[in-house]
């Protein structure tokens, strides 16, 4: 009998974290897991900070969790990784090597660790530069490390993977493009987006070292909006250490009676909080945002978005026919979107059945992880 071959999919977080990486990550290994040639494992890091690791067995994939010794920003760290990377690829069997980025460290170290075995590097992110005020230090080791060490990491990987036009991988000679998907049949469409009470969703991380999802700015907007709409409401699904935040400027702007938090949701109650918002806008301020899975999902839902005109958002939404895009950090014209959505239905409605067709048509998962698959049989 033939040997299953074995994939590690190598990631710095991994769910029940919620996020765009974490998600496609999963639908990669739960792919691989279903096909009789192939086998799953997971390699990540403890979600609770804790030093010993553990492994377990989700969703039928065994998980293994590294211990984080530090965590600097949104980066896991720990001086162990490169023996405790070498021994799990060797314990598991692993035939190849798919490590996902933009998180330093874990990603990198996969692809220096996994030695003669075949590589494959997904990049998820355009550059990381944050260019606000106070990131100076930051942008400084980011751009070393995109300059630096990057290119490196690239070139070391068998084959690179970008998530869309505006990865740091894309166009390289050894790159294929393969976005992130949807669950066309979990995201399904509701009620005519008309029909639907005015809410206006946001689905994501809230941390105070991704202000670059502009989040900060849909609660501007949303205080501008709030007089013209007396019953529209904002729903911000999600949890991070900038909620807090993001209460106190809803409470300055006089709206914090209309914003709901619901946390991070999953299973039913994402698809329910997308099926029935009005709106789904992601605010993005950079290229850091290469794709926005939330907006996938709310097309999916036939739920009309509005996306920042920055990063792989235009890649995604075709203004004013699968939504609507604006300059990014422009609460004024994010709150003229979303406002032109609620009052006019007949857009509404004409927006949400093109992002449905999209979602089928360039988006459904199973095209997706098929391509993964021949990648890792190839290799």
């Amino acid at each position: 009998m033939t040997r299953r071959r074995t994939i590690a999919v190598v990631t710095p977080y991994y769910p029940p974290k919620i996020g765009g990486v974490e998600q496609y990550t999963a639908r990669i290994a739960a792919a691989v897991a279903a096909t009789p040639d192939l086998r799953a494992v997971v390699i990540t890091t403890r979600l609770d900070g804790g030093l010993r690791t553990t492994v377990t067995t989700e969703n039928g994939v065994p998980v293994v969790r590294l211990g984080v010794w530090l965590k600097l920003s949104n980066t896991p760290l720990s001086p162990l990784w490169p023996l405790q990377l070498r021994r799990w690829l060797r314990r598991t069997a692993a035939d190849v090597v798919n490590a996902h980025a933009p998180v330093p460290g874990l990603g990198d170290l996969a692809i220096a660790a996994a030695g003669r075995r075949p590589t494959v590097l997904t990049y998820h992110a355009g550059s990381m530069l944050k260019g606000e005020p106070g990131s100076g230090a930051a942008d400084r080791l980011i751009g070393l490390y995109e300059k630096a060490v990057l290119p490196r990491v690239f070139a070391r990987a068998r084959r690179l993977v970008a998530v869309s036009p505006v990865s740091l991988a894309d166009g390289r000679p050894h790159a294929v493009r393969i976005t992130p998907g949807v669950d066309t049949d979990r995201f399904t469409p509701g009620e005519p987006a008309s029909r639907r009470p005015q809410t206006i969703v946001y689905v994501g991380r809230m941390d105070r070292s991704s202000a670059w999802k502009g989040v900060n700015v849909l609660v501007r907007a949303f205080a501008r909006l709030a007089r013209e709409f007396p019953h529209a409401r904002l729903r911000l699904v999600g949890d991070g250490d900038a909620l807090p935040d993001l209460k106190a400027l809803a409470a300055e702007l006089g709206v914090a009676d209309r914003l709901e938090t619901p946390g991070a949701l999953s299973g039913a109650a994402l698809t329910d909080a997308v099926r029935t918002a009005a709106v789904l806008a992601l605010p993005s301020l950079t290229e850091a945002e290469s794709f926005g899975m939330a907006l996938v999902e709310a097309m999916a839902c036939g739920t009309p978005v509005v996306g920042s005109d920055v990063g792989g958002i235009p890649h995604v939404v075709d203004d004013g026919e699968t939504g609507l895009l604006v300059p990014p950090g422009d609460p004024d014209a994010l709150a003229a979107a979303c406002a032109k959505l609620l009052s006019d239905g007949d857009l509404a409605d004409r927006t949400g059945a093109a992002g449905r067709r999209a979602a089928e048509e360039r988006y459904a998962w199973p095209t997706l992880t098929d391509r993964y698959l021949d990648l890792f049989r190839t290799l």
